[in-house]
């Protein structure tokens, strides 16, 4: 704790006019929020770090990042399976244009283009499960993962997620092969490998 010249009287911020009453307010309750500063009933408010303990926006991108990526593993897993028994030649066909597209995206273009890359192959092992349900909710939940993703690309300098070809391939290897059960273990496994890596 600091010393008592650090304390904040409520009566220093009356003089300053171009700020209101309301805005140090909040300002003060996002900092107490932050634990850098800590109020007493009775007795004021103190400074109690120079800054906060933990970045609150990487914390909070990270907690979501992980949310989203177990809500995808618990739809994608169901789906790779029904997959690998319901595709068709024309799933096939997608899975390789998806699959190029996703290569040449992670190689060499920007982070926008290789997220809409990523999602449209696992969009299309969804579809692929010729399950309108599944769809429908992979469909409403692609505004998130594509935030999630997004976030998650910032976090990782290095995009190590852009170097999971292998992974991907065997999930769509597994489809062809008609192995429901590989299928899905390798769908569980790629999506568990990005929740594990984030930083």
């Amino acid at each position: 704790m600091l010393p008592v010249v650090s304390v904040i009287w409520s009566g220093v911020a009356a003089p300053v006019r171009w700020f209101g009453r309301p805005s140090i307010r909040e300002a003060v309750r996002e900092l107490v929020g932050r634990r850098v500063l800590e109020s007493r009933q009775g007795a004021g408010v103190f400074v109690i770090a120079h800054q906060p303990a933990e970045d609150w926006d990487k914390v909070l991108r990270r907690a979501d990042i992980t949310d989203v990526l177990e809500g995808r593993i618990a739809i994608e897993t169901e789906a790779a399976r029904l997959a690998a028994s319901r595709r068709t030649p024309a799933d096939l066909r997608t899975f390789r244009y998806t699959l190029a597209d996703w290569r040449k995206a992670s190689e060499k273009l920007p982070d926008d283009w290789y997220v809409e890359s990523d999602l449209a192959f696992h969009r299309a092992v969804v579809t692929a499960a010729h399950n309108a349900i599944l769809t429908e909710l992979f469909d409403s939940f692609m505004p998130r993962i594509r935030r999630a993703m997004t976030d998650m690309l910032k976090l990782d300098q290095v995009h190590r997620h852009r170097h999971d070809q292998a992974a991907h391939e065997a999930i769509a290897d597994a489809i062809r092969a008609r192995d429901p059960e590989l299928a899905a273990t390798r769908a569980r496994e790629q999506l568990s490998a990005v929740r594990s890596s984030l930083p």
